[in-house]
């Protein structure tokens, strides 16, 4: 079989590479609900972990084995044998022997450099130890991936021994020969003309695939070169997290596989999962989605300035390169000083309101001036659509208000304790209400609730789930105009509201008023309850390829 007969596989290492990047960490549980949101979208292969390295692992191993996999083929990572035991004897390999998984891939030194500055052992010796490792697992019946730890700076230092280690993994039995850019050193030219000899020499007997870094900035096209080299094995990790600058981003490249490529990298209709798994992902490691990410951010299908707004509405692919729905994803028309009467009108239409001219030109007036005073009302689609309501006429307020108070006090000992007191009016009924919480916003939050839990029972649906403050002025420190940006959610939708004062507090209360504000307007329906939690406060054995 010739290398560009073979079918074309995706290998994600998110749950075993992608760990090493810093702040990366899940529980067995969380890395198998990882597992089987990739199984979801249909990668093929999933690098479950190395189960020689901790307990967790094991764990993990012994929930992944309990599952039934659709889509993917989970794969269990090792190195090869020790060099005073015979592979065998090696508990690691036997670990990886006796995995429920047929597919082990193993990492292996190919560069001279590591030979002699780590693991000190000399060349021929490493060329055994590879022979061994992948013989005993494949005759153990296991698939073996080998993985050409630093094969490009190996290959740039010495051809002939780089290639001397792939040659005795094939002749071992290895199926897939993955070449990896372990420090992320290469340029794209570099990875091309490497692989291209490779798979001219040996593509015929073994699937050539590639592991990239982005240590240059040139993971994912490193990837694609690599590809149209002949690789048809690509390894990388959800969102490119990892070691340093991180691994090449196999979201990017399974989209650019697929859409510029023409690589079936998924099966038929699993593309539209994309950007679903990507904020998976992300939310599961607690990171906030990177929102300028190609294919899947939030601002990757979005428009702000006045003529790109007017040509999208025109015909969207004279500034979008390929349709948001075919990955997920969806467009976004910003609202900002930069925009046109025919942005409010659409904006308005999306919320159920329709706009006159003359009501659009005094919005776009009312947002530049406020704008211009530190308002940002991209990332507060909610907060723009009561303005909408405010400047037609048909925004309804929760209440009317006369006055808050936020009491902070500090106990011998270091406990902080928080109270805020509400006075309110719904109609002709007066609300008094004070609540303790963990601090201003906390306590604010509860305090209004209770007030108007009765009238508004929808609101126990909601919470809040991000909380973010921006100094607008330095130079002023701590009397500097504060922005505060919150996000809330009712279990199935997310919206944004902002507020923007010298004072954090009144800040913060007016963005939460409005989050809660937005959720109870007209014809707005609370989706289905969500578990509720508390409104936001202000506040392995590492082995590199």
């Amino acid at each position: 079989m010739t290398q560009t007969a073979r079918p074309f596989e995706l290998y994600d290492a998110t749950l075993r590479d992608g760990m090493q990047g810093e702040g990366m960490s899940l529980s067995a549980e969380e890395k198998l609900r990882v597992a089987l949101k990739l199984d979801e979208l249909g990668v093929t292969l999933i690098e479950a972990g190395f189960p020689a390295s901790n307990p967790k692992e094991q764990e993990l191993f012994a929930l992944l084995a309990q599952e039934t996999w659709t889509h993917s083929t989970i794969a269990a990572f090792g190195m090869t044998r020790r060099r005073d035991l015979r592979a065998d004897e090696d508990p690691s390999l036997r670990i990886l022997a006796d995995a429920f998984c047929d597919v082990t891939t193993i990492v292996g030194k190919t560069w001279g450099l590591h030979l002699e500055k780590v693991v000190r052992v000399d060349p021929a010796e490493n060329l055994r130890l590879i022979a061994d490792s992948v013989a005993f697992l494949v005759g153990e019946g296991k698939r073996v991936i080998y993985d050409a730890e630093h094969f490009f700076d190996a290959w740039r230092d010495d051809r002939e021994y780089a290639h001397r280690c792939l040659r005795a993994a094939v002749e071992a039995g290895a199926d897939t020969l993955t070449l990896c850019d372990t420090n992320g050193s290469s340029l794209p030219m570099q990875i091309h003309e490497a692989v291209s000899a490779v798979v001219a020499e040996l593509g015929e007997h073994a699937r050539i695939g590639i592991h990239a870094h982005d240590d240059t900035g040139c993971g994912v096209a490193n990837s694609l070169l690599a590809v149209q080299a002949g690789a048809t094995h690509v390894q990388g990790t959800t969102n490119g997290i990892g070691e340093r600058t991180g691994n090449a981003n196999l979201t990017t490249i399974t989209a650019d596989l697929q859409l510029k490529l023409g690589i079936a990298a998924l099966p038929d209709g699993h593309l539209p999962k994309l950007t679903e798994t990507a904020h998976f992902v992300d939310e599961l490691l607690n990171r906030t989605p990177r929102p300028t990410q190609p294919y899947v951010g939030r601002n990757a299908f979005a428009h702000k300035g006045g003529l790109h707004i007017a040509g999208i509405r025109a015909d969207a692919s004279t500034f979008e390169h390929v349709d948001p729905v075919d990955v997920g994803n969806q467009r976004e028309i910003l609202v900002s000083e930069l925009a046109g009467k025919g942005t409010v009108v659409e904006k308005a239409a999306d919320a159920g309101l329709e706009v006159s001219d003359e009501q659009a030109t005094r919005i776009i007036e009312r947002v530049k001036e406020l704008e211009h005073r530190g308002y940002h009302y991209e990332a507060a689609d909610a907060s723009f659509e009561l303005l909408l309501r405010r400047e037609t006429g048909v925004y309804e307020p929760l209440f009317r208000l006369e006055s808050w108070r936020v009491i902070v006090e500090q106990r011998a000992g270091g406990r902080v304790e928080t109270e805020a007191t509400i006075k309110i009016w719904v109609g002709d009924e007066r609300f008094v209400r004070t609540a303790e919480g963990n601090g201003p916003v906390h306590a604010l939050d509860r305090a209004l609730r209770d007030a108007i839990a009765g009238v508004h029972p929808h609101l126990a649906d909601i919470e809040l789930v991000n909380f973010k403050v921006r100094i607008l002025d330095e130079t002023k420190g701590t009397g500097a105009v504060t922005r505060v940006l919150i996000d809330a959610s009712d279990g199935q939708r997310t919206w944004g509201t902002i507020g923007v004062g010298e004072n954090l507090i009144g800040a913060s209360w007016d963005a939460l008023v409005e989050s809660l504000a937005w959720a109870e307007q007209p014809g707005r329906a609370v989706a289905a309850p969500a578990p509720r939690g508390d409104a936001a406060d202000d506040d392995a054995v590492p082995v590199a390829r």
